[in-house]
């Protein structure tokens, strides 16, 4: 097991890097370990919503630019850049994507997809209200899609790899860019978030949190 300094030090290293170095480039394998931190990461019933798709294309860069305001510099600048998508319809209980989840991936028997299916859409309909509007279900989705961002990107920090989130974005805009680049179905997929990794080029500045007992209650 890792010792506990060891963990705290990996969040501390971790931080919204702004710029990367262009010239260094992230080796395959150590990469391949960032998506498999995605890919193994929990989601709601185990469906896992999402799809990793990784923009090393300079002209797509280019055109993400104009409508992504809070990437200007790692756009261009990072070794790898990530768009996660997550599943709109497809998520719903009598969705195509849980049918194969369910029969093709897990092999589920039958009565066992039946009382499955039942808790889901329980679930769906009364317990979270999620088939309300299409928005609340790809909401939802998004929320898991951010599970598998944390894990990647505290996957990077602990080999030494620099990360950013990027949620500044005009949403529509950047959709219709991955669509017309044919990376994005707007009928099947929504984009929940992108990710930039790379290696920094300015020191990091200095972590700055609440105190812990601003941000933990115990009820005992």
């Amino acid at each position: 097991m890792i010792d506990p300094q060891t963990v705290l030090d990996v969040f501390h290293f971790r931080h919204a890097c702004k710029e990367f170095d262009p010239a260094q480039k992230i080796p395959a394998e150590a990469f391949d370990l960032i998506l498999q931190a995605g890919r193994l990461s929990p989601s709601s019933f185990g469906y896992e919503p999402w799809q990793f798709v990784v923009i090393q294309s300079p002209e797509l860069r280019g055109k993400l630019l104009p409508v992504t305001w809070g990437a200007q510099k790692q756009l261009p600048t990072s070794s790898h850049y990530v768009a996660i998508l997550v599943r709109k319809g497809g998520m719903r209980y009598d969705g195509e994507h849980v049918r194969h989840m369910m029969h093709d991936v897990y092999k589920f028997p039958p009565e066992r997809v039946e009382g499955r299916n039942k808790v889901y859409r329980k679930f769906q309909e009364s317990d979270f209200k999620l088939l309300e509007s299409a928005r609340a279900l790809f909401d939802w989705s998004c929320r898991q899609a951010y599970i598998a961002l944390g894990n990647m990107m505290t996957a990077a920090a602990m080999i030494g790899v620099d990360s950013c989130p990027v949620e500044g974005y005009d949403q529509a805009e950047a959709e219709a860019v991955l669509a017309e680049a044919g990376v994005l179905d707007p009928k099947e997929w929504g984009l929940a978030v992108m990710v930039a990794f790379g290696y920094r080029v300015n020191p990091q500045s200095a972590k700055v949190r609440q105190p812990m007992a601003d941000v933990v209650r115990w009820v005992n």
